[in-house]
């Protein structure tokens, strides 16, 4: 791998995750917040529900690995609830089992160091009315609720606090916004701008306020290669100036 070794944060997920580097999401946003600081892998499989996941996450996640990530940011859940197909195919996952690979997941994942950090993210909300104009009504028997994201989001949530494991609640924390279900999504499912917006602001107040060494917040993590260079701008004064911290786009608008 290229060097020097950065703090590595992974997302882990479906396509909540897939699609996070997507109309400015929220992947892309913790990307360009981290540059110079920790280099962030996406882990996204669109379609995914938590077995799937629980089937490969040793590939994904080698405890031989010689580099453990510091932070895995991890998000299934929509998919395990959506309605069950009398086929017993589909994504669908009954929410106690659902709990249980979650459950799972969290011991592997924390297994892997003790310096590795990880952050749930639940269901969120979805409008229904979005999603049957931008499917044409193909997957009705498969089809998502918005009671249904919200009893898992629920669980993963009361799981989480169990386990002292840190979790965002989506569905609680995308309807802040009045206009949520019309501002927050592309297709009723998966993120808009705003709606990644809000993903960040989450995240960060968590990486801010946990109680982690080191401290994980991107105010708190060195810049890599920071020092002063006479090869840096000159300013009108003629001094050099140096810009390794400077990040023109979020340094006001998140701490």
């Amino acid at each position: 791998m290229v060097g020097p070794v950065r703090p590595q944060f992974v997302l882990f997920g479906s396509s909540i995750v897939q699609f996070s580097y997507a109309n400015e999401g929220w992947g892309s946003i913790l990307s360009d917040i981290y540059s110079r600081k920790a280099d962030l892998f996406m882990r996204g499989y669109a379609g995914w529900n938590s077995r799937r996941a629980l089937q490969v996450i040793d590939k994904i996640f080698p405890k031989e690995a010689l580099v453990q990530p510091s932070l895995v940011i991890v998000y299934f859940g929509g998919n395990d609830s959506m309605i069950s197909h009398p086929s017993g195919n589909g994504p669908h996952v009954p929410l106690q089992e659902y709990v249980s690979n979650m459950r799972k997941m969290i011991n592997y994942l924390t297994s892997l160091s003790d310096k590795t950090r990880l952050i749930f993210l639940s269901s969120p909300p979805v409008n229904e009315t979005r999603i049957r104009e931008f499917t044409g009504n193909q997957f009705d028997d498969l089809g998502r609720t918005n009671e249904n994201c919200r009893i898992y989001a629920e669980a993963l949530i009361k799981l989480c606090h169990d386990m002292n494991i840190k979790a965002i609640n989506l569905w609680t924390a995308l309807q802040k916004r009045d206009d949520c279900l019309n501002a927050c999504f592309t297709d009723g499912i998966h993120l808009s701008y705003e709606g990644s917006k809000i993903v960040v602001e989450e995240v960060l107040t968590i990486l801010k306020e946990a109680e982690w060494e080191p401290s994980l917040h991107w105010k708190s993590l060195p810049t890599e290669f920071a020092e002063d260079s006479p090869y840096d701008l000159v300013g009108p004064d003629g001094n050099t100036i140096n810009v390794s911290e400077t990040n023109f786009h979020w340094e006001n608008e998140w701490d």
